[in-house]
């Protein structure tokens, strides 16, 4: 699927999140000016570069996007299932450990970072809430998604089967190679329907996260679903991916918020 452009600037949108209402991105790597590794939109403060050319990266995002920077709302990610709330803005209160953000209010953008893990976004235009999730192999096991939907049912009474959810770009089935511990915890949570996510060959397994994503969101009812099939690990020419550039990388900024 194509990324469409502005300026400098790559970046993902879904097909079936609507414009009339939603501004959302998935940005590449491309428009910032961090340099080598984090070359060049990193948006990530805890990987080694600079915090001027990191907050700069993150101004650029709200910028082409045409948010105001102050309606920022983000979280320190710790591969949780846990959700918050976003009524207002951060404004610069320390950040709550979460891996899943939640708001109906349109003065608040809610942002996330990635550089393997899946950013899945959610969409209920009958309330117009949003959410905002980081699942990675740790919060696939843990259910993120789950906690997300259901943190969307009770705080904004939404219904599942109207909730619409895009899996944007992430590492693929093919390159997130796992070791036993994984699969053990992966075995554990999904029982018989481990076998579906996890790949083998004589030496290694691989799970799928967006196998693994997609199912809980279908069991939770959901029937719009959206996947971008895009594998970071293949594409670091657009991505950053942890696994490919070997943990010397950046963090590449999912925006999403109701107009």
């Amino acid at each position: 699927m194509p990324l469409n452009q502005v300026e400098s600037f790559r970046f993902f949108q879904f097909e079936t999140l609507p414009d009339q209402h939603l501004v959302h991105a998935i940005f590449s790597r491309h428009g910032g000016v961090s340099p080598k590794p984090w070359q060049s939109l990193n948006v990530g403060s805890t990987v080694g570069d600079d915090r001027n050319r990191v907050s700069e990266n993150r101004r650029r995002l709200f910028e082409v996007m045409g948010r105001d920077p102050d309606s920022l709302y983000d979280v320190w990610q710790v591969h949780s299932a846990r959700y918050v709330i976003a009524r207002t803005p951060r404004n610069n209160k320390p950040y709550q450990q979460a891996d899943v953000i939640l708001t109906d209010s349109p003065g608040v953008t809610l942002l996330m970072r990635f550089a393997d893990c899946v950013p899945i976004m959610l969409y209920d235009p009958g309330h117009q809430a949003i959410g905002l999730v980081h699942a990675g192999w740790l919060g696939t096991v843990r259910r993120v998604v789950q906690s997300a939907v259901q943190g969307m049912i009770e705080k904004f009474d939404s219904d599942p089967t109207e909730i619409r959810a895009g899996l944007g770009p992430s590492i693929g089935p093919d390159h997130y190679e796992v070791g036993e511990d994984v699969v053990a915890k992966v075995r554990k949570t999904f029982a018989q329907k481990a076998a579906r996510y996890l790949r083998s060959n004589q030496a290694s397994f691989y799970f799928d996260l967006w196998a693994a994503n997609h199912d809980q969101l279908r069991e939770l009812g959901i029937r719009h679903i959206e996947k971008a099939g895009i594998c970071t690990a293949c594409h670091i020419e657009d991505w950053y991916s942890y696994r490919a550039e070997n943990g010397r990388t950046g963090r590449f900024g999912a925006l999403i918020g109701l107009k």
